[in-house]
């Protein structure tokens, strides 16, 4: 197969939908009424996840390096190791990707959003929403959370360790890992979004899906876990490039 920016894109593209179908597929799983998965709490969500990111990595690694988040891309470019001419198609294909994801999770919990009545639990299911609303906060908790994966990331590559740019040149099981710990750490006050795609993308279709009883979107909010993850995403590559250039 020749591995064009299309044939890159692509794959960010089915990488990014696989993850959010597994990891908003778990959120469903353990808040909708009905469901058999239906309770299972914080520790089940957030190996789930991590395993969700295992699982886009190993169909997108091979092809796209398995970014499957505006802030691996932007952290990549800022640190020098990905070309800015591929950023905003990558970043397309992630959040296309993330809104498709979501949308298969709506279809396959139909039933069990029709028999939930609490709109936020349905939200919840799409998007982040904080334990405790305090934007700034939120926003701080989400860039240094971003951070820390973007750091950890780029070390595990340092001195040509990996062959290839992106979450898909560390190995999917380092990978799972970093996303438990991170989430598992980090992730009670804000539900660790440390991805825009994850958040915008499923929460667009939260607006556009007709999903019974939803509710808003809390757009108002909206901007945290965009934009908490990109400037966390370029100071951890900051930091980076002066810590092991130095």
């Amino acid at each position: 197969m020749e591995i064009t920016l299309f044939t890159k894109c692509l794959f960010e593209f089915i990488g990014t939908m696989i993850l959010i179908l597994l990891g908003d597929g778990v959120v469903a799983s353990n808040s909708l009424k009905g469901s058999k998965g239906f309770g299972g709490g914080w520790i089940v969500i957030t190996i789930a996840w991590g395993l969700a990111v295992m699982c886009g990595v190993l169909v997108a690694g091979p092809y796209s390096g398995a970014h499957l988040s505006p802030a691996v891309t932007l952290g990549f470019a800022v640190a020098g190791s990905f070309e800015w001419s591929a950023v905003l198609p990558y970043i397309v294909a992630q959040m296309l990707g993330a809104f498709c994801g979501a949308s298969l999770v709506y279809a396959f919990y139909k039933d069990h959003f029709d028999m939930t009545d609490d709109a936020q639990t349905k939200l919840g299911v799409f998007c982040t929403i904080p334990a405790v609303m305090n934007k700034p906060r939120n926003f701080f908790c989400e860039m240094l959370g971003t951070m820390v994966l973007i750091f950890v990331i780029l070390a595990i590559g340092n001195n040509e360790n990996t062959p290839e740019v992106g979450l898909g040149g560390l190995g999917s099981f380092p990978t799972a890992m970093l996303i438990m710990s991170v989430g598992m750490s980090l992730g009670g006050t804000t539900g660790y979004a440390i991805n825009p795609a994850r958040d915008l993308g499923p929460r667009i279709a939260h607006a556009i899906l007709p999903i019974k009883g939803k509710g808003g979107s809390q757009w108002s909010y909206s901007w945290v876990p965009v934009a908490g993850p990109l400037v966390g995403a370029a100071l951890a590559a900051l930091i980076y490039v002066a810590i092991y250039n130095f």
